[in-house]
């Protein structure tokens, strides 16, 4: 028990002073924490190094964090090694604001002129204010799309679909029994994401007067629609990686990410577009998205020569963040994506016009990581058809009562 002891003293010593030496203890340094553990990382490592190399007074670390958000807590409780800057993503802004963890951009916007609501995107401008307090400054959206193979499109002479850049359910569904073995209409990638989408479609929402509305008809009617494709043998098969099934050229619409067009890019041979995730109408489309925004925790330490140097180092992003283009991302400074050079990327066509950018739908409700990770967890084996739909739908609603409920308590807890 005595060297058991001793081990637990010495790993919570160890990581104290990990993250201390990650904090923003240096004030000569801005630290800078991230959760892009992905190539993603490596553009934003190349944006701090160009901003570094404007000789500022403060310079920024760019630190990339695994587990980020739970590092968060451990820092916030200890008081010890907050960054002075970090991303976070916008379903995370609601419950950090009720929690009083994060602080107003008051201070920053004031010191950087151009930080304001006009300059950005509308949605991840405000996704980050909470009852008229701006907490964050926004990076990008990162959204749903849909890929299409073009060759397939033309080898089964339905171009015609992409006419008015929404693929409806109808259509998808006319190529019932016409498709060569081994093809498939539309793959499964990001399916609780396409779900959400459909929600928005039918006028529905995930939550009632700040409770979870997940048991719900709309919800439903949702999994419903993309499950009659799958039934129909027009979907990818379950436990298969419709993701590369597409990249192998035997799908016509893959429902992936914003940012996968690099890695689509990079396949010999894949000839593809870009379009709007499937709708019921055309004149009714939605594309699920979220957005990384820039955002500082209470800190004490930090100084008003630091959040001066926050200032300058966001005001730089929003002029030079052609380079975050470059990973996929819907860059949210309208300097950048409204500029000429923004035009040769792919995501480009979802601020192509302003019925595109209202498109880009972000949850702000409370719980919505809760109500993600259910549909996370249960919507696939409700489209193909492993648990019935009703099952699921009350399995999905307790799941997230309890996950609030446990949260509720930990909150009481740590006060």
């Amino acid at each position: 028990m005595k060297k058991k002891f001793v081990f637990s003293v010495m790993l919570v010593f160890l990581v104290t002073v990990i993250l201390s030496g990650c904090s923003g203890d240096d004030k000569n340094t801005i630290t800078f924490w991230t959760p892009l553990t992905g190539d993603d990382g490596a553009y934003m490592d190349q944006l701090v190094k160009d901003y570094n190399e404007t000789d500022p007074e403060i310079k920024v670390k760019h630190v990339i964090t695994s587990d980020m958000y739970t590092k968060m807590s451990t820092v916030l409780n200890s008081g010890k090694g907050i960054p002075d800057l970090s991303i976070i993503h916008a379903d995370r802004v609601p419950s950090y604001a009720k929690q009083d963890v994060l602080e107003p951009m008051t201070t920053v916007m004031e010191s950087g002129s151009e930080l304001k609501e006009e300059n950005y995107l509308p949605q991840a401008w405000s996704s980050g204010n909470i009852d008229g307090t701006q907490y964050t400054i926004p990076l990008d959206i990162h959204s749903n799309a849909m890929y299409y193979n073009k060759d397939l499109l033309k080898k089964y002479n339905v171009e015609h679909f992409l006419d008015d850049d929404v693929v409806t359910f109808e259509e998808m569904l006319s190529l019932q029994g016409k498709l060569d073995e081994g093809d498939y209409v539309v793959n499964d990638a990001l399916l609780s994401w396409v779900i959400f989408a459909q929600i928005q479609n039918l006028g529905g929402d995930i939550q009632e007067d700040g409770k979870p509305a997940v048991d719900t008809d709309v919800m439903k009617q949702s999994i419903e629609a993309v499950k009659e494709i799958a039934d129909l043998g027009l979907m990818t098969p379950y436990g298969e990686d419709g993701y590369l099934i597409f990249q192998s050229g035997n799908v016509l619409f893959s429902t992936d990410g914003t940012w996968s067009s690099t890695a689509h890019a990079e396949v010999e041979g894949l000839n593809f577009g870009v379009t709007n995730i499937y709708a019921f109408e055309p004149e009714k489309f939605t594309n699920r998205a979220s957005s990384h925004l820039f955002a500082m925790l209470k800190s004490e330490k930090r100084t008003e020569e630091k959040e001066n140097g926050i200032a300058d180092f966001l005001e730089f992003i929003r002029e030079n963040s052609i380079e975050w283009a470059e990973a996929g991302q819907i860059v949210a400074s309208k300097e950048v994506n409204e500029s000429l050079e923004y035009e040769k990327y792919m995501q480009s066509f979802f601020t192509s016009n302003e019925k595109e950018i209202e498109s880009l739908y972000i949850y702000t409700y409370e719980y919505y990581p809760y109500v993600a990770e259910a549909l996370d967890t249960y919507v696939a084996d409700m489209v193909h058809g492993e648990v019935d739909i009703d099952e699921g739908l009350k399995t999905m609603q307790t799941f997230v009562e309890d996950k609030i409920a446990e949260g509720d308590k930990g909150e009481a807890k740590a006060e």
